[in-house]
Parts: C-alpha cells; sequence; structure tokens
C-alpha cells in the first residue's frame, strides 16, 4: 500500500469528468481549503443561500459550515471560534485553559467532520473517487465515520461506516439514520482500542474495486486540514484573548492522538507561537509511554498503534489519562447533583453551561491539559489550548453505565465532591513524559510493526516521514489542492447559478 493522498494532479481524466456531472447535477459547490479556515472569505451567494439552510440537513451547502467559526446554533458565523476558557475554580491551576467547542460543526456536532471533507475533497478533484460509483469506506473508532458519512450524502456518494460494535448507542443511532442502506454500517469486533479489527475488515471490503478507504490514520488530508483551519481558529481565539491580556504566552497545544489529525494544528501553533505539542493516550493501553496495550473507554481515541500521519518527531510531551478519570467526570459535568457541587465551589454558571460540549475525549482532553499545567508550574499568563472534539450528545448511555458501575448506591454530593476530588484537585503529573530525541525515535519505530509489516507500507515511505523537511513540504499541498477545487467548480458551473 502506497502512501495515499499526495497527488498534485488530475490522474483519472474519466473518473475526474464525471465527478463534475455528478456535482453540476446536484448542484454540489466544494469550499476550498482556504475558505474553511476563514469563512469571511466565503462568496457572498453562498453565505446568503446559506442562512436558510438547516444546519443538520443533508444538504450541500453545509459544506460550507465545516468550520470552526459557527456559533452556537451553528447557523450563524461568528468572529472568534467558540471556546470556553475554564477558571481555576474547575481546574484547580491558575494557568487558563482555553477548549474549542467542536459540538459547534454542522450535521455531526463534533469536528470530525472537518476531517473527513480534508480527506474525501482531494480525492475527487484529482479524479481519484467516483462519485457515481465507488463507495467511500470510513473506518473509525466513532465520529470519523460519522463525518464521513455526512460528507459523502451531500457530496452525492455512498459512504460507509466501519466501527468497534461496543461503541456507544447514540452514534449506531445516528449512523442508521444517514446512512443510503443498513448494511453500510459494518460492526467489527470490540471497543475503542481495537483498531486493527477495523483495517482488518478494510482490507477485506478493499477487495471490492468500488470501495475505496479513507484511513482517517493515514489520509494526509487529515493531517493537513487540521494543520492550516484548527490551527488558525486556535490561534485566532489566542489572539483574541491576548488582545484583552497582552501578557499571555501560548505554552501549549493538547491533544488526544486518535488518528493524529488534529495534532496538526500544534504543528502549526508550534512554528507561529513556539508552543508545546503534547499528545495524549488512554492510561489502560499506553502505547506511546510505555509499548502497552489494553483496553479502555475514552472513545474517540483508538490505540495500540501509532498513525502514519502522526508527525512524532515534533512532539514535546506525552501523558495519559485514565478512563476513570472521563467516565466519572462525564457523570460529574452532565447530572443535576455534579452541576450543582460545581456552583457551590464558585464555578462561573457560564462554564456551568458550557460543560455538555464536553464528550468523553473531550474530558480526556481538560484533564490532560491540567497535568501539564502542573507538571510545567504555569501561571496566569500562561495559556493552555484544547479540543473539545464533540459534546456529551454522543454519550447519554455510557452516562447510564457509569452511574451503574461506580455509584450503584447514587450520585450525591458527597460522591460528586470525591469524584471532582479526586480527577481534578488531586490530578498529578505522573505518567507523562517530555521527550527526547531518543524517546521520539522509540515513538516514531514503534510505528513499522503497523504500517510497515502490517499494512504494506514501503520501509522508505515510512522513514521519509521522520525528518521535518517531509512535514513542511506537506504544505505546499495545501494551495495547489485549492486551486484545483477552484477549477472544479468553474467546471461544474454551480456558483454561477447560485
Amino acid at each position: 500500500m502506497a502512501m495515499l493522498g499526495l497527488e498534485r494532479e488530475v490522474v483519472g481524466r474519466d473518473v475526474y469528468d464525471r465527478a463534475v456531472a455528478r456535482f453540476r447535477d446536484s448542484g454540489i459547490l466544494l469550499p476550498t481549503l482556504a475558505q474553511l479556515a476563514d469563512p469571511a472569505s466565503i462568496p457572498g451567494a453562498v453565505q446568503s443561500r446559506l442562512a436558510s439552510v438547516d444546519p443538520d440537513a443533508a444538504d450541500p451547502l453545509n459544506l460550507f459550515r465545516v468550520h470552526w467559526f459557527n456559533g452556537a446554533e451553528r447557523r450563524e458565523r461568528v468572529a472568534v471560534p467558540e471556546h470556553l476558557v475554564l477558571p481555576p475554580e474547575l481546574t484547580g491551576v491558575s494557568a487558563p485553559i482555553v477548549v474549542l467547542l467542536g459540538d459547534r460543526f454542522p450535521m455531526i456536532g463534533a469536528h470530525k467532520v472537518l476531517a473527513a471533507s480534508g480527506c474525501l475533497a482531494p480525492r475527487i478533484v484529482t479524479g481519484q473517487f467516483d462519485p457515481t460509483a465507488h463507495r467511500a469506506v470510513w473506518p473509525s473508532t466513532g465520529n470519523y465515520c460519522r463525518g464521513g458519512v455526512a460528507i459523502s450524502r451531500i457530496m452525492g456518494c455512498r459512504g460507509v461506516a466501519v466501527l468497534p460494535e461496543g461503541m456507544s448507542r447514540e452514534r449506531f443511532e445516528w449512523l442508521e439514520r444517514w446512512v443510503a442502506d443498513p448494511g453500510d454500517v459494518i460492526r467489527t469486533p470490540g471497543t475503542e482500542s481495537n483498531v486493527r479489527e477495523i483495517y482488518a475488515k478494510c482490507a477485506e471490503l478493499a477487495a471490492e474495486p468500488l470501495n475505496v478507504i479513507f484511513n482517517q490514520f493515514s489520509e494526509f488530508g487529515n493531517h493537513l486540514i487540521h494543520f492550516l483551519c484548527t490551527g488558525r481558529a486556535v490561534e485566532a481565539v489566542f489572539e483574541a484573548l491576548r488582545a484583552r491580556e497582552p501578557s499571555l504566552r501560548l505554552r501549549g497545544f493538547v491533544s488526544a492522538t486518535g488518528s493524529a489529525g488534529t495534532l496538526g494544528a500544534g504543528d502549526f501553533l508550534k512554528e507561529r507561537h513556539g508552543s508545546q505539542n503534547v499528545a495524549v493516550e488512554p492510561l489502560e493501553c499506553p502505547t506511546m509511554l510505555y509499548n502497552g496495550y489494553g483496553e479502555h473507554n475514552i472513545q474517540g481515541i483508538g490505540d495500540k498503534h501509532i498513525p502514519l500521519i502522526h508527525n512524532v518527531t515534533n512532539s514535546d510531551v506525552v501523558t495519559a489519562v485514565s478512563d476513570r478519570a472521563t467516565d466519572r467526570l462525564g457523570v460529574l459535568f452532565n447530572t443535576t447533583e455534579g452541576r450543582r457541587y460545581l456552583a457551590s465551589r464558585q464555578v462561573p454558571q457560564a462554564t456551568l453551561d458550557g460543560l455538555s460540549s464536553f464528550g468523553l475525549s473531550s474530558i480526556c482532553n481538560i484533564v490532560a491539559s491540567i497535568k501539564v499545567a502542573k507538571h510545567f508550574g504555569l501561571g496566569h499568563d500562561d495559556v493552555v489550548a484544547t479540543i473539545a472534539t464533540d459534546g456529551f450528545a454522543m454519550y447519554g448511555s455510557e452516562r447510564a453505565k457509569a452511574l451503574a458501575r461506580h455509584y450503584p448506591e447514587g450520585f450525591d454530593e458527597a460522591a460528586a465532591a470525591a469524584t471532582f476530588g479526586e480527577h481534578v484537585l488531586e490530578a498529578t503529573d505522573d505518567h507523562l513524559l517530555e521527550l527526547s530525541t531518543v524517546d521520539r525515535d522509540r515513538v516514531f519505530n514503534l510505528g513499522y510493526f503497523t504500517w510497515v509489516e502490517q499494512q504494506g507500507i514501503s520501509l522508505e515511505d515510512f522513514e521519509r516521514r521522520r525528518p521535518q523537511s517531509f512535514w513542511r513540504a506537506l504544505r505546499d499541498l495545501l494551495p495547489v489542492w485549492d486551486g484545483m477545487i477552484q477549477e472544479f467548480n468553474e467546471r461544474s458551473g454551480v456558483l454561477a447559478r447560485l
């Protein structure tokens, strides 16, 4: 298997022509990546039409809402991405922890719809994907396959979700409403940690030529769209905060690895602001920290391997968070008793109202940010930025499981106090490693076993990702792809008809 998603020209002219015709007939217009990074640049005709479109509708115009600048209702565009600055009353640290809110994205209420768009659009404009014939297969442990199914549908093609059978019930209910056929939701054995089982199913599906696998762990469009769009969104928030408090410094960007796509934003921020890149994994499966393995319930951060698109040698810190913390804080943040207790600790009402915007992996990112702030002794002027990948809407069934498992006698004030004390106030910098050159190479080398031995990447292609020159050169694709998107749109003629 060669590395995918790096084409700079049309490689299948017949496929390309059929895609243009499909988009013309269906009235589908593609946004450029630059427009998703700066939605103020979206054409006025599109913005006018978008005002009447339901953000949860399977409408092609929702492609122009796949960005960080949606307001709370996801209809209007805001000047600064929606975010929360978590106060010391909630975090126990003086450093401001800034969390961008992924539940403002359309259709799926999660930022993975951005990654899916960044993977499918380049394949279409380079003539690699035929929306009239191919099926887009989206392997995932949760939100990415939802994003893929949504983007496939509004781009006029068929999407297939491949995910572990143990993921939350709400994920499957959403998928069942959006797929073209019930058979387009494929359940694989296991839960969050069982990524290899997903790969095995995708290898089986790939034997059928009309199935095109969009593996988020190896699609460089995933890295690039987060580098550009998520990186600029975090920067926009930080600059808005610094305009009010000029002494602020961006000290770190924290993200659970998952596919490692979101960590691409850390590369952008490190280059522009000198911040550190912090990669987070579940303590129950500490692959980067200890070459470890295991099962966990932090849904959205698959593990037991190192993604091909993880720029490991630019990572600065690795830390781990237990699903004991995320499960229990999910209860604390999303029950009346839990919020009442937090209110008694003087957590502001605006913060309490925002807690429903934190899903399990979002809580993981917040706990990791607290650990980083404590480890480095960060103060009032030291900003730690992170991402709430999704809200709690997909985890109501998981909250019920956590209540039954951890609080069989009920969740009351005492239980809330104990949960907050253990997982916030007493959080320490254990299971945290500042990476040396040797550590980076060790983590990088772990990827060999997945990508070379199991997935067929050549050793040469695997190794060329080690130096930073490879990742810098990747960015040259962004204006190339945007030029191809503009030409594709001109050929379809859709913009002229709006």
